[in-house]
């Protein structure tokens, strides 16, 4: 029998998916939180030893000084599209230091390891232990875009001229993207690895051998060809030949062509999706790891 009551408790909301909505709602508030919270750690951390900013802003500044004096002599077009070096060099050095510095994400979480910190992270009620990588993630995003700023202003001061609005815009999505595959990497790499040490000793390994096996000193065309099949794939020439496009033209769209390799020209649209699914890739490898450590 259908009464007006029994009407009434349909048509009211199931409390228990109101207290369900909620207990989402809490636990995103609560993740945002920890983020937030270990993400000012980091920074005051780097307020506290502001040395490794100013390392990762003076280094490249000397590398575009250095460089493009040394070969400040070489003719006009030497390198293609009647350009000097400096401004060749530009978008490698962009891409590079932030490479460099989204590979020394995992050096803090290693640290925090040996000295126990983690430790207490990870047996703390954390809504969420992946708001430890997030952190790092959100700090090292950061300190990349202000390293980017500084050297597009200086690269620009030094002759290697400025993007249009737009062209910023794209550098700062590539950038954005080849710096959390690589954190994502380094992070991993600082929960797989037993110390600083052999965390160290891979950072070093990669470094060179990757900006070498790269565009961003030298082009294709100057390469040996097994080099050039080499940077073909390296991720890091998928970064720097676009913004080196971007630097060059002023018109451009997502599928204009800003890539040769020894097989095909490659698109910006193309490009960025190259670069996700770097990311992709390297998100899929450290998830059993992650899973392992957080458990």
């Amino acid at each position: 029998m259908i009464t007006q009551s029994s009407i009434q408790s349909s048509l009211s909301p199931d409390p228990s998916l109101h207290g369900g909505l909620e207990d989402n709602s809490s636990a995103l508030g609560d993740f945002l939180q920890e983020t937030f919270a270990l993400t000012k750690r980091l920074f005051i951390q780097l307020q506290r030893r502001p040395s490794t900013l100013m390392a990762g802003i003076i280094q490249p500044f000397m590398w575009l000084l250095l460089f493009g004096a040394l070969f400040t002599n070489a003719p006009r077009g030497f390198f293609g599209e009647d350009l000097n070096y400096g401004q060749f060099l530009a978008p490698g050095v962009i891409v590079f230091t932030a490479f460099s510095g989204a590979l020394n994400a995992g050096l803090p979480v290693m640290f925090d390891r040996e000295f126990g910190f983690l430790n207490r992270l990870l047996v703390a009620p954390l809504a969420s232990r992946y708001s430890i990588v997030a952190a790092s993630t959100i700090y090292i995003v950061a300190l990349s875009f202000i390293q980017t700023g500084v050297i597009v202003a200086a690269s620009a001061f030094l002759g290697a001229g400025l993007p249009n609005i737009a062209g910023l815009g794209a550098i700062a999505l590539i950038v954005l993207l080849v710096v959390l595959g690589v954190t994502a990497l380094s992070l991993g790499l600082a929960f797989a690895l037993p110390g600083h040490i052999e965390l160290i000793a891979v950072i070093f390994v990669t470094n060179l051998p990757l900006l070498f096996a790269s565009t961003a000193l030298a082009p294709l065309s100057f390469m040996a060809g097994w080099l050039q099949v080499v940077a073909s794939l390296n991720p890091l020439t998928y970064a720097i030949e676009p913004i080196r496009y971007l630097y060059l033209h002023s018109e451009w769209g997502i599928g204009t062509l800003v890539m040769d390799t020894p097989w095909t020209s490659i698109s910006l649209w193309a490009v960025i999706l190259v670069l996700l699914a770097f990311d992709a890739l390297v998100l899929l490898a450290i998830q059993p790891l992650l899973r392992r450590r957080f458990a």
